[in-house]
């Protein structure tokens, strides 16, 4: 069962208590709905920016939680089905109430105050994920606490995956190819385009109904662009009541999550034979996705992934056609850090999950891009298995 376990929790402690002492502090503080997850496995059912959470890490000591009242069962469920590396949590009231007084949100510096003060946090230096007006306020009840925003070096925790977390993905991966199958069963002319995606949406709930039974899966998108729209990365607005034409170029994105963690599997169809120039612009396009997977080694730069297919594409005369950077990294966010790849000059790590994707977009023609998620190794792994062959993206 494709679960993190806490081989995972005991893994990423260790990395943050690691952290701690580069920075010369003694807690780390989340308050973004990523970071709290990656801390303690919890995926947040409320928006921080509505209802403010904050999970704190001591260099010593028991994690511990403030939390907004709604997720009171929410965590319940967790603790119960075991998923959760949570147990010290307090929540703070929603709306004022008779009896049974909880804090309310306008007490939440102090509520944050008492806390770290309680723990022996009180004088401590801090490292923060944001620096959150809450956080402000508990400061000026604790005049010698010190907040250090930290953004940069908190997101090098989440470059290198676990094992578990690669197991999971790759067994995601798995389920989207079978959907990338089920789109090219179902792709004909005439058909609306978010009709086809919401019905392979729904064959993608069954069939993780089946994989997955009890996880916690959802889907980002099922997002086609057909035609001309596909020459824009983000289609033209339009989608509502766009058909499937013949000869059309096809873009399509299955992006689902399982467990917290994503992947990306993207294809480029066409409806009937292609021309000779869509079949052109589909195979430089295929070619710079391999070659930004090969690229994908340890020891080499991170750039040097989106460098592999940009010369991919300058060789083809193509380069005018390119829009976008050739990738990303992938994990508890769709877009996850580093998120500079054709800037970054840094050497890839083992286990680090890239997306790799470049695109070549010509207008009146269409999109031509072929997303691989792949993990970066001695040997780079590639978890998407669609193929990329012309005669499999051509569908009659």
């Amino acid at each position: 069962m494709p679960r993190l376990t806490q081989a995972v929790h005991d893994c990423r402690l260790a990395a943050m208590r690691k952290l701690m002492d580069k920075l010369r502090v003694d807690a780390l503080v989340f308050g973004t709905p990523d970071f709290f997850q990656y801390a303690t496995n919890f995926q947040l059912d409320v928006w921080p920016w509505e209802r403010p959470v904050f999970v704190v890490v001591p260099r010593n000591g028991e994690t511990f939680a403030v939390m907004n009242e709604l997720s009171t069962n929410h965590m319940r469920f967790a603790t119960e089905k075991g998923t959760v590396w949570l147990r010290d949590v307090t929540y703070y009231a929603e709306h004022p109430r008779v009896s049974n007084r909880l804090p309310l949100p306008a007490q939440l510096p102090e509520v944050v105050a008492a806390l770290l003060s309680a723990k022996g946090l009180g004088m401590s230096r801090i490292a923060v994920d944001v620096q959150h007006p809450i956080l402000v306020g508990a400061q000026r009840h604790l005049p010698e606490l010190s907040l250090r925003p930290s953004l940069a070096d908190l997101r090098s925790l989440r470059w290198v995956k676990h094992a578990e977390e690669l197991q999971t993905m790759r067994e995601l991966g798995a389920l989207t190819d079978w959907v990338q199958d089920r789109y090219r069963e179902n792709i004909r002319p005439g058909r609306l385009v978010q009709e086809l995606d919401h019905a392979m949406a729904a064959l993608m709930v069954e069939e993780a109904a089946k994989r997955f039974p009890g996880e916690d899966f959802d889907i980002l998108k099922c997002w086609t662009l057909s035609g001309p729209a596909s020459a824009s990365p983000h289609g033209d607005g339009a989608a509502c009541g766009s058909r499937i034409a013949a000869g059309d170029t096809i873009v399509n994105l299955v992006l689902p999550r399982l467990n917290g963690l994503y992947v990306e599997n993207e294809r480029t169809w066409f409806c009937g034979r292609p021309s000779d120039a869509q079949a052109r612009f589909y195979q430089v396009a295929a070619r710079a996705t391999d070659a930004a997977v090969a690229a994908a080694v340890v020891g080499k730069r991170v750039c040097d992934m989106d460098a592999a297919a940009q010369a991919v594409i300058e060789q083809a005369s193509c380069g005018d056609y390119v829009f976008h950077r050739t990738g990303h990294a992938v994990g508890l966010m769709l877009h996850e850090y580093p998120e500079d790849m054709a800037f970054n000059p840094r050497p890839l790590l083992a286990g680090e999950v890239y997306s790799a994707e470049p695109g070549l977009y010509v207008y009146g023609l269409g999109g031509f891009r072929l997303d691989d998620t792949v993990v970066v190794g001695e040997q780079p792994e590639v978890i998407i298995k669609t193929p990329k062959t012309l005669e499999y993206a051509t569908v009659a």
